[in-house]
């Protein structure tokens, strides 16, 4: 399995068929609460069902305007019709219409407010629009409804982490995983929560277990590294970089590998690290302050008498600063040394 790109949904998990959110229920729903509730003509009549199928056949073939057409019209004979709303909204948001969809699944969600497909679909997009506070409300009221829905969980965890709220995300983050321990995404959002908060040998367990799930892919292995690293556990960072690397060399891959070899103390192995990492990029500056720190050590563990490694610590630290200038250790370095 592979990973999808680690970004603002982290995991991607709202999915569609067509123009409708995927969830438990079909578009034109069979466990709607009774309308007495809301006080609403809310139900779709034996001519709206089959709109309502057109207009999802229309979205799935890929006919965006005319399903878009089809469910405007609907709401033109009917406003209060809840499954148009959800249809309009889903594909306001495959074609990227985030304001759209944001109006069309918050009036679906006031109309049914028992109602799971609009409000976890409210939190989606309010999601998609960083509005994480809201879309945190929504799915708290979508767990409400259906307290095991696996995306909620999942949509509520990503959230809190976007608000830097790691603490509150745990609990959700394990719901996921506990409701689908095999699925990859749910150990890796469950990775991240349990990471920002410091816990990082939690968070590895995590991580590994998603490694034993599916393919070993460079994203997953990157954070792997980066959790053995804050765990200082500097030979199994060093043996996933090298895995890393015959899988997809990078200088990425190789200045983590570098840095993992200097905490191991093999420095002519780091420094060979770093050198292959600025080979494949020249502006990778972290690789270059790498290879002046181990140019630097050399330097200093001969007496200062190796000239070639000073003179190596000193083009690799200019070179980093002419790419990065903010960094002013470097430049403390630089002159306590005077390189």
């Amino acid at each position: 399995m592979n990973l999808r790109p680690l970004n603002l949904l982290l995991f991607g998990t709202l999915l569609y068929l067509g123009g409708c959110i995927q969830t438990d229920t079909a578009v034109v729903r069979s466990d709607r609460p009774s309308m007495a509730t809301y006080g609403r003509t809310t139900a779709p009549n034996q001519t709206q069902i089959l709109d309502l199928v057109a207009g999802e056949r229309a979205a799935e073939t890929g006919d965006f305007e005319d399903a878009i057409r089809i469910f405007e019209d609907l709401l033109s004979e009917n406003p209060t019709l809840t499954d148009a709303y959800l249809g309009l909204g889903g594909v306001q948001f495959q074609q990227g219409n985030y304001a759209g969809a944001e109006t069309s699944y918050a009036r679906a969600a006031r109309l049914e407010p028992l109602n799971f497909d609009a409000q976890y679909g409210h939190g989606q997009v309010l999601e998609a629009l960083k509005r994480y506070s809201d879309a945190i409300r929504a799915y708290q009221r979508a767990l409400v409804i259906r307290p095991e829905s696996l995306v909620a969980n999942i949509g509520i965890s990503q959230s809190y982490l976007e608000t830097n709220r790691p603490e509150s995300a745990i609990r959700f983050a394990e719901a996921a995983a506990a409701l689908e321990p095999e699925r990859i995404e749910t150990r890796l959002n469950l990775a991240l929560a349990y990471e920002q908060v410091g816990r990082f040998e939690d968070a590895i367990a995590q991580y590994e277990v998603a490694l034993e799930l599916g393919d070993t892919t460079e994203g997953l292995l990157l954070r792997v590294i980066g959790a053995y690293m804050k765990s200082k556990r500097w030979q199994e960072a060093a043996n996933a970089a090298e895995t890393l690397i015959k899988i997809a060399p990078s200088a990425t891959a190789y200045e983590r590998l570098g840095r993992a070899l200097f905490r191991l103390r093999k420095y002519e192995l780091s420094m060979d690290a770093y050198e292959q990492a600025v080979e494949i990029d020249p502006d990778n500056w972290p690789s270059l302050n790498g290879l002046g720190v181990n140019a630097l050590n050399a330097w200093l563990n001969s007496g200062r008498e190796d000239v070639q490694m000073a003179l190596t610590a000193r083009e690799s630290f200019h070179a980093s600063l002419r790419i990065n200038p903010d960094q002013p250790k470097l430049v403390e370095i630089l002159t306590s040394y005077s390189l």
